[in-house]
């Protein structure tokens, strides 16, 4: 056993101490000596630089493996037989020491934030170092318990909320920028609603976060939405008229967070906070980026030739300013958008992740909007496209056991309509 005081003595490397530290963390018994290492860690881990980061985190990955003596023993017995006792005991042996050493490391004051550092930086090396990912799952595993709903508190930002919150909106949005202060202030308005995700073991940090608008009737493209406004009254009075909330933008704070899901808990609570503040709100809805169109659409195995021929337009800087030309286009992007956004999860297709995230959240697919939103990004993504999904609080659950069990995309009448004038597309590679 690594005692502490052995440590303290020596005086090895900075990755050399870290990772004694980290044998010895898994060493000690004692919860106040397990504590003590694991903020000794956390400290030696401030000091390394990137390269020493990284040789951490490989060692992480490889020296916590676990025992394979006791693991071939343990699933000889279950295969022997398979009774609940066996089980259990194949699962203590097949989970790695690495995440115990993780559990004791988040021991220390900001030490799941750390951990969230650490997993955020292993994301470029993934590809290139099968052996990290053993430490993004285990990582993985424990944030999805660590995170779970439970634990998390949801609160509505307004322009009274701390300046260091208000400026990680800044930072973080990351489907419309926020262009400095006066833009934050338009978006907590009257007529807007601003909500988010925190934890207690990350104060003042949003994990994740949603903006509203409070309108009348369903909103169809992005700018009205994002126009400054200095009225207030004007905007009371349009929250008071409104009749329609718009989710117009969600997002994730925490890189080193990815794949644990927080969208669907949020949508869902943010839902019953607005209806409680507002009863006569009678629609809930999205207005989405489609961010994989353009993409689906280069990489279709073939298409119409006529098709192809007008969509050569769409390499020409501009055209959506081009009013003949933007209409010209619009009947086909719009009937292979909606080809592209009905296609079927089932059968190893990837369909949109936007798409995914609300269909799979019970949402329903209600409207594909022309020019919903010419920013740079959103023409080079779905050439301005934009998708209204809509809430109903009455089919959410049906809606998403018709996507996770059947693929099934719900939908509404609009979107039949251009499917049914798609027919004329031949081989275009999709089916719906």
């Amino acid at each position: 056993m690594i005692r502490t005081e052995q440590l303290s003595s020596s005086a090895p490397t900075p990755l050399d101490r870290a990772m004694q530290l980290a044998a010895a963390l898994l060493s000690e018994r004692g919860e106040a000596s397990g504590a003590l290492i694991a903020r000794q860690l956390n400290q030696t881990m401030h000091i390394l630089d990137a390269d020493g980061r990284h040789g951490f985190q490989r060692y992480l990955a490889a020296a916590f493996q676990p025992d394979e003596t006791v693991l071939r023993d343990a699933a000889k017995r279950y295969l022997a037989g398979s009774t609940a006792e066996a089980a259990a005991a194949l699962a203590r042996a097949a989970d790695p020491p690495r995440q115990e050493v993780l559990r004791r490391m988040n021991m220390a004051p900001g030490g799941t934030a750390a951990l969230i550092a650490m997993r955020s930086e292993i994301a470029a090396h993934l590809n290139s170092e099968p052996n990290l990912k053993l430490l993004d799952a285990d990582l993985k595993h424990l944030f999805a318990s660590w995170f779970n709903r439970g634990f998390l508190e949801l609160r509505r930002i307004d322009w009274q909320s701390p300046a260091a919150v208000l400026e990680k909106l800044i930072a973080y949005e990351a489907v419309h920028e926020i262009k400095g202060w006066d833009d934050l202030r338009r978006r907590l308005a009257p007529d807007r609603r601003c909500f988010a995700f925190f934890h207690p073991a990350l104060p003042g940090e949003p994990l994740i976060f949603v903006e509203v608008a409070l309108v009348e009737g369903l909103a169809t493209a992005v700018p009205p939405l994002l126009l400054r406004d200095s009225d207030e009254d004007a905007a009371r009075a349009t929250a008071v008229r409104a009749d329609t909330a718009i989710f117009y933008s969600i997002s994730n704070c925490q890189d080193g967070l990815r794949g644990v899901s927080f969208g669907n808990f949020l949508i869902k609570q943010v839902v019953e906070e607005l209806q409680m503040e507002f009863p006569q709100l009678e629609r809930f809805s999205t207005l989405s980026p489609v961010p994989g169109f353009r993409r689906w659409l280069s990489q279709r195995p073939g298409s119409d030739r006529d098709d192809d021929a007008m969509l050569r337009e769409l390499g020409n800087e501009g055209w959506w300013h081009d009013q003949t030309k933007s209409e010209q286009l619009r009947p086909v992007l719009m009937r292979l958008c909606a080809r592209y956004l009905t296609l079927s999860p089932l059968q190893g297709r990837r369909i949109d992740p936007v798409a995914r995230f609300h269909l799979g959240n019970g949402a329903r697919l209600e409207r594909i909007n022309w020019l919903g939103n010419t920013a740079d990004r959103a023409i080079r993504e779905s050439f301005g496209i934009m998708v209204n999904y809509l809430y109903d609080r009455d089919s959410i659950e049906s809606n998403h056991e018709a996507f996770v069990r059947e693929g099934e995309i719900v939908r509404s009448p609009q979107v039949d309509a251009l499917l049914r004038t798609s027919s004329s597309l031949h081989n275009d590679g999709a089916t719906s």
